[in-house]
């Protein structure tokens, strides 16, 4: 697609200033600190454009890199090359703006117990791609897709009204039976007559604290760890965490924290092709 929307109608440029056979080779060079993702995805690309394109890389993904290292070199025909840039340097700046922020999330919570997670906010199309890019940047993907877990939000709690507990209970228990589900989510609002509630049913595997303090997030931390359950489901903070609070946050004791803007608002870092 990233092909055809650039190149679906050729390159008359490239074909007035450069001949066929002029063979040349260009850098990809980082003109920020980064961490490296989507060398693997630009030698595909290159390959649609010419398959006598060739990359070798220096540097791969998942790895660091700093001001003016070269992440790999380009070599074949020219007029391919230039017709190629635009497009490679969209993924690679993209996907590497994904990953460079959040391993800037997972470099401020080292030393804690807590994982940083990625969300369905994704752009369309590149769900695939941008949580690759999460990985390589050090965090965790949460659901691909609606189909991988259940998750009863609070929306649900509140719709089955203030004795949730068994019609909940019920619904976790037909969730666990689903093909394909790989756990379940229960999403809460307040610790105290709902948090308690809820860590009483059983086969949850995780509960969302949705937009609280840290004073609610240390306290449903000792709540759950006063269960004397010995499946104790895993707490995931989310909502209104910046890289100025997180580690706040994961010092409250929570397990897992998601970030939203590791994916829907990752800047695009400065990467060049240079001669």
């Amino acid at each position: 697609m990233a092909v055809e929307e650039d190149f679906g109608m050729g390159d008359p440029t490239s074909r007035i200033s450069s001949g066929d056979n002029d063979v040349v080779a260009a850098k990809i060079v980082t003109r920020e600190e980064i961490i490296v993702c989507g060398m693997d995805v630009i030698r595909e690309v290159l390959k649609r454009y010419d398959k006598r394109l060739k990359l070798r890389v220096l540097v791969g993904d998942g790895h660091h890199a700093n001001v003016a290292d070269v992440l790999g070199i380009i070599s074949g025909p020219q007029r391919a090359m230039h017709s190629a840039e635009r497009v490679i340097l969209n993924f690679l700046q993209r996907l590497c703006g994904i990953s460079t922020m959040t391993w800037k999330f997972v470099r401020a919570i080292r030393g804690t117990p807590a994982k940083i997670y990625d969300t369905r906010k994704t752009i369309p199309g590149w769900r695939y791609l941008d949580k690759y890019a999460v990985r390589c940047g050090g965090g965790y993907n949460h659901r691909m897709c609606l189909g991988d877990a259940v998750m009863f939000k609070d929306n649900h709690i509140a719709e089955w009204g203030d004795h949730f507990e068994p019609k909940l209970k019920r619904m976790v228990a037909q969730a666990r039976k689903i093909k394909g589900v790989k756990f379940v989510v229960v999403e809460v609002d307040h610790v105290d007559n709902q948090l308690d509630r809820v860590l009483t049913i059983p086969g949850i595997d995780i509960i969302l604290l949705d937009n609280m303090g840290q004073w609610q997030l240390k306290h449903a931390v000792e709540l759950r760890n006063q269960m004397s359950s010995r499946h104790k489901p895993m707490l995931e903070a989310s909502g209104g965490i910046t890289l100025n609070n997180v580690r706040a946050v994961a010092n409250c004791g929570v397990d897992r924290i998601a970030i939203g803007a590791i994916t829907h608002s990752a800047v695009a870092v400065d990467i060049g092709l240079d001669r």
